[in-house]
């Protein structure tokens, strides 16, 4: 489980590609390996992956071949930066809101608006997610707990991000035409699946 509060945008340090299969090493600092363990999951651009090995300076992820279509971590080269996140702890404090790190599928970035203190990108997403894609709702976006902006429509929707999110997080050299792992709000999920069924029996 995660909370969408990511701790920070680091190097890939090697990238294996084998069949059906990226192994990748991703370079860490010493408070993000403190008290790590072999099998322990950590979100990767918000995709939950398991340690298969780590050192003083390193964490290693296999990446399986269903990962790797769902989500944007097929596209990463060594050199390139992710957005990490440790598995939340009891008794941590939930600042953003409950995650999974199951990707529900990758979103486009179609537009980009700077401004001095604040930058507004727009994100194309597949009709498949236009039901639980809601103004003032939360998604995550590589692994950030993010609101929803007030304008969802045309298969868009945007986000507002603050300087310090820009700084802590790989949105801050984002481009159009990246590709942002999304995964859906589960309450949100839940709740608007729950509702269409009951209507659907109650018209049927």
């Amino acid at each position: 489980m995660f909370t969408g509060i990511v701790k920070g945008f680091f190097p890939i340090g090697r990238i294996e590609k084998l069949n059906e299969l990226h192994r990748i090493m991703v370079l860490l600092p010493s408070p993000l390996l403190e008290n790590l363990e072999t099998g322990a999951s950590i979100a990767v651009n918000g995709c939950c992956l398991t340690v298969v090995a780590f050192d003083h300076e390193s964490a290693t992820f296999d990446v399986m071949k269903e990962t790797l279509r769902v989500t944007n971590l097929g596209a990463l080269e060594e050199g390139g930066k992710v957005n990490i996140e440790r598995a939340a702890r009891f008794g941590d404090e939930i600042g953003g809101h409950l995650l999974s790190g199951h990707i529900h599928d990758t979103v486009e970035i179609c537009d980009i608006q700077r401004e001095e203190n604040n930058v507004t990108i727009y994100f194309q997403f597949a009709p498949e997610w236009k039901e639980f894609i809601l103004s003032k709702g939360y998604a995550s976006l590589n692994g950030c707990s993010l609101t929803i902006g007030e304008k969802v429509e045309g298969g868009r929707f945007c986000v507002h991000l603050i300087p310090e999110t820009l700084r802590s997080t790989s949105f801050g050299s984002a481009e159009v035409g990246d590709r942002v792992n999304l995964e859906i709000d589960s309450q949100t999920q839940a709740i608007v699946t729950t509702v269409k069924s009951y209507l659907e029996s109650v018209q049927s």
